[in-house]
């Protein structure tokens, strides 16, 4: 069951995971914490939304809770692809690793943008 922010409210107890899945709140599937690739899951592998919690990287400090769109790609000068998001609620852009497991045809049919970092600072 999700709470007001859109986590899973047994998602995050003191800091600490205290399952390994979350349910997508986009698409209703039951979403593994474990991503392939990455640190942390930040975003569904199988529609590719996330979910507005963070003002930060990680922080959990955002009250928006709004579902993160996702609307774009683009390359670091590693070649890493980068997902990229959109609060549909508020606007806020956010970027963050694509998994392992995440969507080969959902991440095909994103248009590659502009690294959005290059703005953070503007």
């Amino acid at each position: 069951m999700a709470n007001s922010d859109g986590v899973d409210d047994l998602a995050m107890v003191g800091g600490k995971m205290s399952r390994d899945y979350f349910t997508c709140k986009a698409c209703g599937k039951k979403v593994s914490l474990s991503a392939p690739g990455t640190k942390n899951r930040n975003h569904c592998p199988f529609c590719l939304y996330s979910v507005h919690v963070d003002a930060g990287v990680g922080d959990r400090s955002s009250g928006c809770g709004g579902l993160m769109k996702p609307i774009g790609k683009f390359y670091k000068e590693d070649g890493e692809e980068m997902l990229v998001h959109e609060c549909e609620k508020c606007g806020f852009v956010r970027w963050n690793r694509v998994a392992g497991d995440d969507s080969f045809e959902g991440m095909e049919g994103l248009a590659e943008v502009d690294d959005p970092r290059i703005y953070r600072d503007l």
